[in-house]
């Protein structure tokens, strides 16, 4: 008697594969926005300030970014190398900003306690002359008035701040001559005026 035929087993089942994990984008693509935005606000003065941390934190994301490109866990190589790149642009624009600042207040600091001395003259033949002196310094303003009974005429005053300078005027009689005025400032010859007749006017001023 024959042994029954029996159907074949069935063939085992492959299984199914893995599903496969999105790409972890999110880093770089930060870092690209962090660092793009960044570049645009360092061009920016005074606002130019909430670049430096948008920058730093493109240069942190983009290069996290670029390291899961690198260990296939991104797709995003270019646009995190994009964020990287704009956002070291963007913080050497930031330093360029911070180191012309300090120099351009450290300038102006100077300028403000620099003391500086203003040699007021007056020359000529004529024999009356009134003269009027004004200094500035420290943002005041001093103006005196002067009569004196011959020429030369002279007067030495120091003053300093960040803005300096003022003004000479002298004018002649009734009895009318020449006049001549001249203001030095540290040495430097800086205005030179002259006028004659009667009550001329020689100004020496915008030093």
């Amino acid at each position: 008697m024959s042994a029954p035929d029996y159907p074949p087993p069935p063939a085992p089942q492959a299984a199914p594969p893995a599903p496969q994990l999105p790409p972890k984008n999110g880093l770089g693509t930060t870092g690209f926005v962090l660092g793009l935005v960044g570049l645009i606000f360092s061009f920016i003065p005074v606002i130019g300030l909430v670049a430096w941390p948008l920058v730093i934190l493109g240069i942190i994301f983009s290069a996290l970014g670029f390291a899961r490109t690198r260990s296939g866990k991104a797709t995003n190589k270019g646009l995190s190398i994009a964020g990287l790149v704009l956002s070291v642009i963007g913080l050497a624009i930031c330093i360029v900003w911070t180191v012309t600042a300090a120099k351009v207040v450290n300038e102006i600091n100077t300028e403000a306690n620099r003391t500086v001395t203003i040699h007021y003259e007056v020359t000529g033949t004529a024999k009356e002359a009134s003269i009027t002196y004004t200094t500035i310094g420290d943002a005041n303003a001093s103006s005196n008035q002067d009569q004196p009974q011959t020429l030369p005429w002279s007067k030495d005053i120091t003053t300093k701040g960040l803005v300096k300078g003022g003004s000479l005027s002298v004018t002649t009689g009734a009895d009318g001559g020449d006049v001549a005025c001249k203001v030095v400032v540290d040495g430097k010859e800086a205005k030179t005026a002259k006028a004659s007749g009667n009550f001329a006017t020689a100004t020496c001023d915008g030093f």
